[in-house]
């Protein structure tokens, strides 16, 4: 499960939250965290579920029979209880020779107690048959953090009422939902083989587990699709999918890889999953163990209510990856992070899967490292440490995420467990073990792990285990801190030069609560044109070390791989960061240099220029940006220098979003020497770009800007509706409302977001009863999505300024219109205290 992420920039600040829940409480009432979280016991083992469904889309309703092999796991019994979520159930029975025989059962609505025709030991199956109606709409399920809704079945635009959106039905199990489409012992310490037959209407494709074994066409104008499985695999990977799907069939070596897309986006499905094969491999040649399942699919669908799901052999995606060709001239790294997170997933998941939610880490963190993985492999060395620091980042960032281990056996509801600690600081954690332990030796010991462990459970034991195997070396401190123990290192650095002694000193202390964190870390230290390398461990919570070196260093630089996970504060000068800047390897030493240069570039220090003007050129895009974005252009020195640059990268840089950042550079400037340039922009095929430009022009021209903007309304994406949304909202009147509101109401949160201030403060300007009345509803609607991002009392402040607006207006204003603002001020007064009782 790749959970959706984003960065809200709200007003004053800014927050990171998953994209589709749009919180967490983790204020847990101290008795729930006394509660410990067990592996599920093993009563009975699932061994192969047959499921026969067909689905009644007007009522949401699934109708299934169930045949379900199972057996006693280690002692005798004569009962069975199963997981079935707000199901009608119709008959239970035992299967014998053909024959159903009728069990007595009891249900609560969440789970079967099933009393069985005898004692069965643990050499003997038996099979029970279940005819039953899953109505998932009826079910009140709670989410999570990656997954924001959990009623397992969905039927998106059943009806074929919205006619921009298609029909469709598809299934979520993680993490116990499964069990609201069919019933099963939903726990992640179960495996079984399946088949399952789903009757359609014929002109829809199906996706699911395993292999398409047969397809019969029907008389009434439907088709009967039969999957099967035939490796074990736990109930919450199980999945169906049903809809108007067109398919892209690829190959990695003799299996068969292939993509499922709405039929506007399957032109560009090459482009959009091309890479599969290539992940595939290289995952498998890596972990040594190839791609274990007999196929690979995405499909990609709507209203998806997370970012995407490693079902096993089936990866569904919410509908973030479609793209057209345009869209991709900018890259969409989210996407290409969540196609190579679920593939890792087949191994650390799917393959061996966590034996609780618990011991998510085992899932979870590796599908997340796999990210940096990949990253650094197909793009290079500072691609993947960008992508460990942003994630590094998210987790230093969630001031809560410190109170809680990475194997968590204590938690309200194990929808808890599925954060930034299992996600980015397990991500990282592993990171360090890699560089601890060595490349080669790491991925020896994922391949112990996994080989010791196919098609069964894992825990973190298991994997420490594995991994001492690999390397001879005792792991326990390591698991011990990171994996069971809460926090972070908070570590502070300073430095003492001693000239007679010819002594180099570094000061480390750890000021955190609590013991130390031990720290194996490199040092390196530039002196004289020359650097030494010192492997040096921090043990105690204050630590002194000393270098003897026969000139003053350059530079000492701790951590110098830039792998630790820890809160740092070092005391180098920026003569010291400019000097790193230019001579140490790593992603990290250039943005450490340039974040300091940016904060200290008001100051006039030459040294923070000298960086910030050297970065403009960085060899790697993302510090590009990172440096046009920060650079002070007021400045007319630092202004004469960076010009040329910019213009240069405007007009060659190989990056698009490096040159959409130039030109939003130079936009504040209001040089009509740079109209041209803009103009010029205007025409590039990629969105980034052409939104810059827009901007630009907006800014000298906007009379032009208009023409152009008109041109854009049919053919735009986030970037570039929202530099239209922009200049509409500051150029326009009421007839460019519509587009205005239209945007609003189909963007994702994070532009609704960035429009939302403006957004309402045009409400003010417009007249029109009916239009107000729409667009303060979708206010309200937001209201109720995105209550717990504490947005409310910001929204009830810009409606109260909004309703003052005309309120004011309707004084000094006659009739007809005066009736109308009335009308309006009304209705906003009624949705403003509806929002206040949310």
């Amino acid at each position: 499960m790749n959970k959706t992420r984003l960065c809200i920039l709200f007003f004053a600040g800014a927050m990171c939250v998953p994209a589709k829940l749009l919180a967490q409480n983790n204020q847990l009432p101290d008795p729930l965290l006394k509660i410990y979280r067990e592996t599920p016991p093993k009563i009975n083992d699932l061994v192969h579920t047959k499921l026969d469904v067909h689905f009644d889309y007007q009522k949401h309703y699934l109708y299934g029979k169930e045949w379900v092999t199972i057996k006693p796991h280690a002692y005798p019994t004569d009962s069975l209880r199963l997981d079935a979520k707000g199901m009608d159930i119709k008959n239970i029975s035992i299967v014998k020779n053909g024959v159903l025989s009728p069990l007595k059962f009891k249900y609560d609505s969440l789970t079967l107690a099933i009393t069985l025709d005898k004692k069965y030991n643990n050499s003997e199956t038996y099979q029970v048959y279940i005819a039953y109606t899953a109505k998932p709409d009826g079910l009140k399920a709670k989410g999570s953090a990656a997954i924001n809704d959990a009623k397992g079945l969905y039927f998106i635009n059943s009806d074929g009422a919205d006619p921009s959106k298609p029909i469709q039905i598809w299934t979520q199990g993680e993490s116990e939902s499964s069990s609201a489409w069919f019933p099963t012992i939903d726990k992640p310490n179960q495996k079984t083989t399946d088949e399952i037959t789903m009757t359609v209407p014929a002109k829809y494709v199906t996706l699911s587990n395993g292999r398409l074994a047969s397809q019969k066409a029907n008389t009434d104008g439907t088709r009967t699709d039969t999957w099967k499985m035939e490796l074990p695999h736990a109930p919450y990977l199980f999945m169906m999918a049903v809809g108007d799907f067109k398919i892209y069939k690829d190959k990695w070596r003799d299996k068969e890889v292939s993509y499922y897309l709405e039929p506007k986006y399957a032109p560009y499905a090459k482009e959009i999953f091309g890479f599969t094969p290539e992940v595939m491999e290289f995952y498998s040649q890596k972990l040594g163990i190839d791609y274990p399942w007999n196929k690979y699919a995405q499909i990609v669908v709507r209203d998806y209510v997370s970012g995407a799901m490693e079902n096993t052999t089936a990866t569904l995606h919410g509908e973030q990856v479609q793209a057209t060709a345009r869209e991709l001239i900018d890259g969409k790294p989210e996407s290409e992070t969540d196609i190579v997170h679920e593939l890792f997933h087949q191994w650390f998941g799917d393959y061996v899967t966590t034996e609780s939610w618990s011991n998510l880490t085992v899932n979870e963190s590796f599908a997340d490292f796999s990210e940096t993985l990949w990253a650094e492999h197909k793009h290079g060395q500072d691609a993947g440490d960008d992508h460990n620091y942003q994630a590094m980042q998210q987790y230093l960032s969630n001031l809560d995420a410190a109170n809680k281990p990475l194997v968590r056996f204590h938690y309200e509801d194990k929808e808890d467990v599925f954060d930034v600690v299992t996600y980015q600081k397990g991500g990282r954690i592993l990171n360090m073990l890699r560089n601890y332990l060595g490349e080669d030796i790491f991925f020896k010991g994922l391949h112990i792990y996994l080989s010791q462990n196919a098609f069964k459970t894992g825990e973190a034991q298991q994997l420490r285990l594995a991994l001492e195997e690999a390397s001879g070396l005792d792991l326990s401190w390591f698991f011990n801190q990171w994996y069971y123990r809460p926090g972070h290192p908070l570590l502070n650095v300073s430095y003492g030069w001693d000239e007679a002694a010819k002594t180099q000193t570094v000061y480390l202390k750890q000021s955190q609560d609590g013991d130390a964190f031990v720290l194996p870390m490199a040092i390196d230290i530039y002196a004289g044109g020359k650097k030494e390398r010192y492997k040096v461990w921090m043990k105690s919570k204050s630590d002194t070390l000393t270098f003897k070196t026969a000139l003053r260093p350059d530079l000492v630089n701790i951590d110098a791989d830039r792998v630790i996970l820890a809160k740092k504060t070092d005391s180098k000068t920026l003569d010291q960061l400019a000097f790193q800047y230019f001579n140490a390897p790593l992603y990290g030493d250039r943005f450490e240099a340039i974040d300091s240069a940016d904060r200290q570039q008001e100051l006039g220090n030459p040294a923070a220029q000298k960086i910030l003007l050297a970065a403009l050129k960085d060899k790697y895009a993302g510090l590009r940006i990172k440096a046009i974005s920060a650079i002070n252009l007021s400045n007319p020195t630092v202004r004469n220098a960076a010009l040329p640059i910019l213009t240069d990268l405007i007009k060659n840089d190989e990056k698009t979003l490096v040159k959409a950042a130039a030109i939003d550079a130079l936009v504040p400037l209001h040089n009509f020497d740079n109209l041209p340039l803009f103009k010029a922009a205007i025409g590039s095929q990629s969105y980034a770009i052409q939104a810059a430009a827009l901007t630009g022009i907006g800014t000298l021209d906007p009379a032009d800007a208009l023409k152009i903007a008109k041109d854009f309304e049919k053919d735009n994406n986030d970037a570039l509706a929202e530099a239209i949304v922009a200049l509409y909202i500051h150029n326009g009147g009421n007839a460019e409302f519509p587009f205005i509101s239209q945007t609003f109401k189909k963007a994702g949160v994070q532009l609704k977001f960035n429009m939302l201030r403006d957004y309402v403060k045009m409400l003010g300007r417009i007249n029109d009863t009916e239009t107000v009345k729409e667009s303060v509803a979708d206010l309200k609607a937001m209201a109720i999505r995105y209550k717990t991002y504490n947005v409310n009392p910001y929204l009830i402040q810009m409606l109260e300024d909004v309703k003052k607006d005309k309120s004011t207006l309707a004084k000094d204003t006659a009739s007809p219109v005066k009736e109308q603002l009335i009308i309006q001020t009304d209705y906003i007064s009624t949705v403003i205290n509806e929002i206040k009782k949310l």
